[in-house]
């Protein structure tokens, strides 16, 4: 009776372990997935917040808040007029940059600011207008802060034109990300197209 006592405990104490061992394989699995979906939605993005805090899994914690956030966010696309009147703005400060491209980064700046408040991304500090942008644009916030980083230095007397053409640039990668356009007439010309595709041509 005690032998068979003993071996129910072995047996038991075998099942636990297993059950244990299943658990954290299970979870070690998980966040491999969560860490693989994080790295590959933020690229970069996900490497400067590992360097920046110091850990993956702090890193992790902070680009799941940002995306947490940003979900809460109502962004919508421009209009088609929105969009065009923006491109022309951008259009006459880029033929202002010879004369006066000091003025011309600020404009630049400008512009990418009053896109995000009319998409409706928050109008916080810089950091946080930055973070925010990594979640959907995590491909050219480093632009962003390269922009952002010249029109400082630039303020400190630091930036020659060559850095102020560059900070534009930088500006511009972004801007155009930003520029998503959303047409109403779209939907009813695509709807047309393919009808035109579907008919049979009369010989």
């Amino acid at each position: 009776m005690a032998t068979n006592t003993i071996y129910a405990f072995i047996l038991v104490g075998v099942l636990v372990v297993a059950v244990v061992a299943v658990i954290a394989w299970s979870q070690a699995r998980r966040r491999r997935q969560q860490s693989e979906s994080l790295r590959q939605r933020f690229g970069p993005e996900y490497d400067r917040a590992v360097n920046e805090l110091g850990g993956r899994g702090k890193a992790e914690a902070e680009l799941e808040a940002r995306t947490k956030r940003v979900a809460r966010l109502q962004i919508v696309p421009l209009s088609v007029g929105e969009a065009s009147r923006f491109k022309q703005s951008w259009t006459a400060l880029q033929a202002r940059f010879v004369d006066d491209p000091k003025a011309a980064v600020v404009e630049a700046d400008r512009l990418v600011y009053e896109v995000m408040a009319k998409r409706g991304y928050p109008m916080g500090d810089f950091d946080a207008r930055a973070a925010d942008i990594s979640v959907d644009h995590p491909t050219v916030v480093a632009n962003y802060r390269a922009a952002r980083a010249i029109a400082l230095a630039d303020e400190r007397g630091q930036a020659d034109t060559e850095l102020l053409r560059r900070a534009v640039v930088h500006y511009r990668a972004l801007f155009d990300e930003l520029l998503e356009v959303r047409d109403p007439e779209q939907p009813v010309l695509q709807a047309a197209d393919a009808a035109a595709r579907t008919q049979v041509p009369v010989a």
